[in-house]
C-alpha cells in the first residue's frame, strides 16, 4: 500500500514538474521586486478608482489644485506609479537590472495608440465617419436622435474589427461627445454613464469580428492559428447580437432624454476636400497594416503631422495631449504588469475552462486583458476550448474599469470633459458597464 501510494506520488510529483518547466520563466516564490511590484500594483488600482475624490479634493482647495488635479488624471496613475517602480528597482536591484527590465518591456502597443487615436481623431477622418453613421441612420426608422446614438454605439464598435479598436474609440467617444455629451444639451449624469458603459464593452467585443484588431485576440491568434474565418464563425457573429442588443437597450431606456437632442448646428467651417480625405484614410489604414512595427507606422505618422500642418485649416487641433497621456497610461500598465506573472498565470492555470471564463472576466477588470490572453499563450498545450474561454471571458470583460482594455482610456480622456468635475467616476463605470458586460456573457458564452 505504501509503495502503490509513493510510487502515485511520484507520478503525481513528475506531472506537476514538468507543467512547473513547461512555464516560461517558472517562479517558485516571489523575489522582492515581485513583491514590491505586486504591492505598487494594488496601490495603482486603488488610485484609479479614487480619481474622482482627488479632483473633489483640487477644487476644495485652490491653494494645491495643481497636485490633486494631476493624482486626478486617471491617464497618469498607472504611469506615475510605474514610475516609482523603478526608482525602487534602482535602489533595490540597483541600475543594470531596472534598466534591462525597462528595456525587456514592449512598448509597441503604447506607441501604436498614440498614433491611431490621433489620426483617427483628425477632422477629416471624423467627418468621414460622421458621413457614414448619418448615412446609416437615416435607414434606421427611427427619429434622428434615437437612429444617429443607435447607430454610433453599434455600428462604429463593429468598425472596430477593421480600423482596430482605439482608432473605433477615439472615433465614437468623439461623435458621442460633440453630438450627445454636451452640457447644453442638459442630460442625464444617469444617461451619460449608461452611454460610456455600453461604449466601452461594446468597443471590447466589437473588435473581435477580425484576428487583428483587439489587444487580447492579436496576443495570441497567430501563435493558435486563429484567421478571420475562425474569428467569425467562433466570435465574431455572437459579438454582433451583443453589440446590437446592447446599443439598442440604452437607446430604448433612454429614449424620452434622447429625443430632446437638436439637431445639430450646420458648421462653419468649409468642408473637407475629398483628396484630403482620401490621404488621410490611407495613413490610417497604413498606420493599421504595420501596427507591429513601430518604426514603420511611426515614420507614417510623422508624415502625418507635417500634412496636417500643412493643412491646418482642414485638420483642426489634433488630440496630441490626450494621445500622449493615454499613452503614458498604457506605458506604465506594461510596466507594472509585466511584474504580475508570477501569480496571475499560475492562477489561470489552475481553472478549468468554464471557470477560466469567469474568472478572465474577472480579472480583466483589475488588469489589462490583453496581458491575461499574452500570458495563456505562453503555455503549452492548452485545449481548443481552454483557449477560447480565456480569449472570450477577457474581451467579455472589457468595459467593466479604464484598465481592462486598452482603448478604454483613449475614450475616457475624449469624454470626461462631460462630467462633473471632469472626471468619470470608476465605480460608476463598473456599475454602468454591468448589464452590457452581462448581455456579452450571454452572447459569448451561451450561445
Amino acid at each position: 500500500m505504501r509503495s502503490h501510494v509513493r510510487v502515485h506520488g511520484i507520478h503525481l510529483l513528475r506531472l506537476r514538474t514538468l507543467r512547473f518547466l513547461a512555464r516560461p520563466n517558472p517562479i517558485m516564490t516571489p523575489t522582492l521586486i515581485q513583491s514590491v511590484a505586486a504591492a505598487i500594483f494594488c496601490i495603482a488600482l486603488v488610485h484609479t478608482f479614487s480619481t474622482k475624490f482627488f479632483e473633489h479634493l483640487a477644487h476644495q482647495h485652490p491653494a494645491h489644485e495643481g497636485i490633486f488635479h494631476l493624482l486626478g488624471e486617471v491617464e497618469v496613475v498607472f504611469g506615475f506609479w510605474a514610475m516609482v517602480l523603478i526608482v525602487l528597482m534602482f535602489m533595490l536591484a540597483g541600475r543594470a537590472e531596472a534598466v534591462a527590465y525597462v528595456d525587456s518591456r514592449n512598448f509597441t502597443e503604447p506607441l501604436f495608440v498614440f498614433a491611431i487615436m490621433i489620426v483617427a481623431g483628425s477632422r477629416p477622418i471624423l467627418n468621414l465617419a460622421t458621413l457614414m453613421v448619418r448615412g446609416l441612420a437615416r435607414v434606421l426608422p427611427l427619429p434622428a436622435p434615437l437612429a444617429m446614438y443607435f447607430t454610433i454605439l453599434s455600428f462604429v464598435p463593429l468598425l472596430g474589427s477593421f480600423i482596430t479598436e482605439p482608432a473605433a474609440m477615439t472615433l465614437g467617444a468623439l461623435m458621442l461627445r460633440d453630438r450627445f455629451l454636451d452640457e447644453d444639451e442638459g442630460l442625464s449624469t444617469r444617461l451619460k454613464y449608461a452611454t460610456v458603459g455600453v461604449l466601452f464593452v461594446n468597443v471590447s467585443i466589437g473588435g473581435v469580428l477580425t484576428p487583428f484588431a483587439a489587444p487580447p485576440v492579436l496576443m495570441v491568434a497567430a501563435k493558435w492559428g486563429w484567421d478571420t474565418a475562425f474569428m467569425l464563425s467562433q466570435f465574431g457573429w455572437k459579438a454582433a447580437i451583443a453589440v446590437t442588443i446592447n446599443a439598442a437597450a440604452v437607446t430604448a431606456l433612454f429614449a424620452k432624454e434622447l429625443r430632446k437632442v437638436p439637431p445639430p448646428a450646420a458648421s462653419k467651417r468649409a468642408a473637407v476636400p475629398l483628396p484630403i480625405m482620401v490621404v488621410n484614410v490611407l495613413l490610417l489604414g497604413s498606420i493599421v497594416t504595420f501596427s507591429h512595427h513601430p518604426a514603420l507606422f511611426l515614420g507614417l505618422f510623422l508624415f502625418f503631422l507635417g500634412f496636417a500642418t500643412a493643412y491646418r485649416h482642414h485638420h483642426g487641433r489634433l488630440i496630441i495631449r490626450e494621445g500622449l497621456l493615454v499613452a503614458f497610461f498604457l506605458a506604465g500598465l506594461v510596466v507594472l504588469g509585466g511584474m504580475q506573472q508570477w501569480w496571475l498565470q499560475p492562477l489561470l492555470l489552475q481553472m478549468n475552462p468554464n471557470q477560466v471564463y469567469f474568472g478572465a472576466t474577472a480579472l480583466t477588470a483589475i488588469t489589462d486583458n490583453a496581458a491575461l490572453t499574452y500570458l495563456g499563450s505562453l503555455v503549452e498545450g492548452l485545449t481548443d476550448e481552454f483557449k477560447y474561454m480565456l480569449v472570450a471571458g477577457a474581451v467579455t470583460g472589457g468595459g467593466l474599469t479604464v484598465i481592462a482594455n486598452a482603448p478604454n482610456p483613449a475614450g475616457y480622456s475624449i469624454l470626461k470633459s462631460k462630467f462633473e468635475d471632469e472626471s468619470i467616476g470608476a465605480l460608476g463605470i463598473f456599475v454602468a458597464a454591468v448589464p452590457p458586460t452581462l448581455v456579452a456573457i450571454v452572447a459569448l458564452r451561451y450561445l
